[in-house]
């Protein structure tokens, strides 16, 4: 189903409206000052009958530099341009202001009408024409067609509407009706015994009556009560569609022009987005840092400063990566469009892409935001979800926040998240919650130093609790979560009862244990017994004092206690175990060990594992 939106952009009495009638028979001038003053103040809007019997929407802007407000708030919606420009007066400030405003809302295609036609002579028409053809170069319209008309009396309008019909034919780009509905509020009005009603373009997914909606950023709660399009009641509505949408229980004052109206938990609210500006190549203004702006996004208009992040300025032409801090709260979508003017005067100097609906605050001239950036802009969906979970992760956000977040259709979302996970690049703790094992390699190497510390300060004890870790390693109100993470660090963290503690007979230490075992012992000075296994020293019964010096007591003499001692390696650092094979219930380690002395029954139970209870070779 093709739904499309065309819309009007030009110059203040360049005949947008008389233009609209003559296609339509509609008068989209509603208001008395509109009648009286003979402008567009408010938008308008209209429909054209298309030949497969469907109806295009059409919006008419007003063209008046002081209304350029309520011309951007129709013009986000717009699928196809009629960029108007009057015969007799060529291109004009408010002409040269809307085209830089189609092109930054990323509209892609168009038709350039001349109006009043009737009003020049061929020859004029002719130098107007070719006017308009150098002023379009660089941009969208670049190779548009040109058609001359003229309202009042029909000449080229027909000319013009199949034109139109042709452009909508081969339009190849569907509105996405698998997302998530929203609505950008560009009208509010009460309706006698209906209540209150909204009107907007659809700007993806379907709406149906009955369906609950969030306004946002008020976040208040409501339900699609009736819907119309083309002042038709439907059941349905679906993107590209003009809609106006009856909301129960709400009063006009519950809303605002630029409100969302969206599916529940579909978006989230910001104070702050980070954004790919591109500057308007005729700016004649410098933007620098910290320069307070109007943001124009919807049917939004509200106030912010720029950070830019790698340079003091930008100017005329060109592009760069920077924050926008907020004002007041706004609702946004990675991907959104968006148009940037000058706090005062207020005019037109760029805009862009929305990269990060909901990001963390930047320092400046830091290398690594601005690549992080730049895969947002240009990585594949992989990427992005990679870099998102890399970011998230450590506030364990739901998947639902993520997708959102991204802006990637859920269903290629859940895909890519599932890869991940196979690949072994995430890691998966519950049913909606999923970490980047980076993370999870950062919380085991948090946990074997928490561990290692409890250790030496507990030496006699087997381990701290549960609760004690869970909580001094991470700060999550969800236990599974937790544990979860627990079990996947279990080569080096493990449970004994309600306590938990650090693993010590990691694979290297074991083998040592094994070819411990199996040594050949020969002949030390002194005629001590000793062997080299793996490069670490095992003395025997008449030991050095330097082996031994843990168990030298107080009257100076040193005990005989052990048939071997081991230096275990060094991924047990500093760990000097000695192993009391003529008593194997008993054996000790060094002081100065980061282990807790029921670490050295483990070594004790490896070895008599290893040599079925036999403790001397």
């Amino acid at each position: 189903m093709k739904n499309i939106i065309i819309g009007t952009a030009g110059h203040v009495d360049h005949g947008k409206t008389a233009l609209i009638k003559a296609l339509t028979g509609i008068e989209t001038d509603r208001i008395k000052e509109e009648k009286k003053r003979g402008i567009t103040i408010e938008l308008g809007f209209a429909y054209l009958d298309l030949p497969d019997g469907e109806k295009a929407g059409i919006i008419d802007v007003p063209g008046h530099e002081k209304f350029v407000k309520n011309m951007l708030a129709g013009a986000g919606g717009i699928d196809l341009a009629l960029l108007v420009v009057a015969a007799d007066e060529g291109f004009m400030p408010q002409t040269r202001e809307h085209l830089g405003i189609l092109s930054l809302l990323n509209i892609s295609e168009g038709i350039i009408v001349l109006t009043k036609k009737d009003m020049v002579d061929e020859d004029w028409l002719e130098i107007v024409c070719d006017e308009v053809r150098q002023e379009v170069q660089g941009t969208f319209l670049e190779n548009a067609q040109i058609i001359p008309v003229s309202s009042y009396t029909g000449e080229g309008i027909e000319q013009l509407r199949q034109a139109i019909f042709t452009m909508i034919d081969q339009k190849t780009q569907i509105k996405n009706l698998d997302v998530p509905f929203r609505i950008p509020v560009d009208r509010i009005f009460s309706v006698e015994g209906f209540g209150t009603v909204i009107t907007g373009t659809l700007i993806e997914g379907t709406m149906k009556v009955g369906d609950p909606v969030t306004v946002y950023p008020s976040r208040i709660e409501s339900r699609i009560r009736n819907l119309q399009v083309h002042s038709q009641d439907v059941q349905e509505a679906y993107a590209g569609q003009r809609v106006a949408v009856n909301l129960a229980g709400l009063k006009k004052t519950d809303l605002n022009k630029g409100d969302v109206i969206a599916v529940p938990d579909s978006m989230h609210t910001t104070m702050m987005i980070d954004i790919h500006l591109t500057v308007l190549k005729d700016c004649d203004r410098e933007i620098r840092n910290a320069t307070r702006l109007h943001l124009y996004h919807g049917a939004r208009d509200i106030l912010c400063k720029i950070v830019l992040l790698d340079r003091d300025s930008v100017g005329a032409g060109e592009s760069c990566y920077a924050p926008l801090r907020l004002e007041e709260e706004i609702a946004v979508k990675t991907g959104d469009r968006f148009v940037l003017r000058f706090y005062s005067p207020v005019e037109t100097i760029g805009g862009g892409v929305i990269l990060d609906s909901n990001p963390f605050k930047h320092k400046r001239n830091d290398a690594a935001v601005l690549e992080s950036l730049k895969l947002k802009e240009g990585g594949s969906d992989r990427e992005k979800i990679s870099a998102a979970l890399r970011d998230y992760s450590a506030r364990f956000e739901t998947l639902d926040f993520l997708q959102i977040q991204t802006g990637i259709p859920k269903e290629q979302f859940e895909q890519q998240i599932n890869k991940l996970i196979k690949d072994k690049v995430a890691f998966r703790v519950s049913d909606n919650v999923v970490i980047h094992t980076d993370y999870l390699n950062r919380l085991k190497d948090s946990a074997v130093k928490l561990l290692e510390s409890y250790h030496k300060e507990n030496p006699l004890r087997e381990g701290m609790k549960k609760d004690e870790f869970r909580n001094k390693l991470i700060k999550y109100e969800d236990i599974s979560v937790v544990d979860k993470i627990t079990d996947a660090n279990g080569n080096v963290i493990e449970e004994i009862g309600a306590n938990v503690r650090r693993q010590v007979i990691s694979e290297s230490t074991s083998n040592v244990i094994r070819q411990i075992m199996e040594y050949e012992v020969g002949a030390g000075t002194g005629g001590g017994k000793y062997a080299y296994v793996s490069g670490y020293r095992i003395g025997g019964k008449s030991g050095t004092s330097e082996q031994l010096n843990m168990d030298r007591r107080a009257d100076g003499d040193y005990k005989k206690v052990a048939s071997f001692a081991a230096v275990l390696p060094a991924d047990d650092p500093e760990i000097i175990v000695y192993v009391m094979l003529d008593d194997p219930n008993n054996a000790r380690t060094d002081y100065s060990s980061l282990l807790a002395a029921p670490v050295v029954g483990n070594i004790i139970s490896e070895i008599a594992h290893l040599r079925s209870g036999a403790w001397i070779p």
